[in-house]
């Protein structure tokens, strides 16, 4: 007791009660009950570790497959288990009629179609099959058409070649859209137009319409080179190079027409036509022309100074 009579107040908090680990254990067990007893009244269907064990056996195939580099053989094994179960329904491709072929080869258009001694019709996909077709150069256009049970058509539209187009020293022929056909230049072709240098095979369909305006000219042209895919020269057979300026190239070529009508040059003994300036010609002689020329002004000056 203090001195006043009361009782003496313990200045210290008692700790808090700890739970025993007995009670403790007991929450966790009615939280658990919680969970698994709900799951207890799911039913599980039947087969479904079959289904599960199939599920793993493909994904470990799959897995396989793909790490061995076989996905290929079991896509061709599933087309071809597709293809014999259609064509046993009578869908097997029996006809192909095919039209607008001329430079593609009939196995080739066949080859890209996918069509085989088994193919069935059912299975075929023509928007890939068009595709295929169109990605080969020649080729334009492609139609594909499915005609049950068991015939397909195929029409093709090609390119026409338009002109030959050396690059790097490698010679292809080309259509007038500037794609690159074949590096096989047939007998036929070498009759063709020649152009030369980068981005000529581009460029090649609008100057040479050109150039055909000038028909007198055009005969001349062994070659049309584009230079730094700004302007064109040209080579003729006659070894003359003659320079086009970059615009108005059309009334370069009327000047040359006309001089070569009035004046025969062309046809002179000269190496160079640069008709590059819109106000001027600049001809450049053949060096026996330019040594015979500068021989007859130093006889002519020589003479000259005597003469004084």
């Amino acid at each position: 007791m203090d001195g006043r009579g009361r009782l003496a107040q313990s200045v210290t908090r008692l700790s808090p009660r700890r739970r025993p680990a007995a009670a403790s254990r007991g929450l966790v067990n009615r939280s658990v009950r919680r969970v698994t007893l709900p799951l207890a009244h799911v039913r599980v269907p039947r087969f479904t570790g079959v289904i599960a064990a199939f599920a793993f056996l493909a994904a470990a195939g799959i897995y396989g497959a793909v790490k061995g580099g076989h996905v290929g053989d079991i896509t061709t094994f599933l087309k071809d288990t597709a293809d014999s179960g259609a064509n046993a329904m009578g869908m097997r491709i029996a006809t192909v009629s095919l039209s607008g072929q001329r430079q593609v080869s009939r196995e080739d258009i066949f080859t890209a179609v996918g069509v085989t001694d088994h193919s069935s019709l059912l299975f075929l996909d023509v928007a890939d099959a068009r595709a295929k077709l169109e990605a080969i150069p020649w080729i334009a256009e492609a139609t594909v058409r499915k005609l049950y049970p068991d015939r397909l058509q195929i029409t093709v539209t090609e390119r026409e070649a338009f002109a030959l187009w050396q690059m790097q020293g490698k010679v292809t022929a080309i259509a007038a859209d500037g794609t690159v056909l074949s590096d096989k230049i047939e007998p036929r072709l070498t009759t063709l137009p020649f152009v030369v240098g980068k981005g000529a095979a581009a460029k090649a369909r609008d100057f040479l319409a050109v150039l055909d305006k000038f028909p007198t000219i055009r005969d001349q042209v062994r070659a049309s080179v584009y230079v730094a895919e700004r302007r064109w020269n040209l080579r003729l057979k006659n070894g003359i190079d003659v320079r086009l300026p970059e615009s108005d190239v059309e009334g370069a070529l009327a000047t040359l027409t006309k001089l070569d009508a009035e004046k025969k040059l062309l046809t002179r003994d000269i190496t160079a036509v640069d008709l590059r300036l819109a106000d001027r010609l600049s001809v450049r002689l053949s060096d026996s022309v330019a040594q015979a020329r500068e021989d007859a002004l130093k006889k002519a000056t020589k003479k000259k100074g005597s003469d004084a």
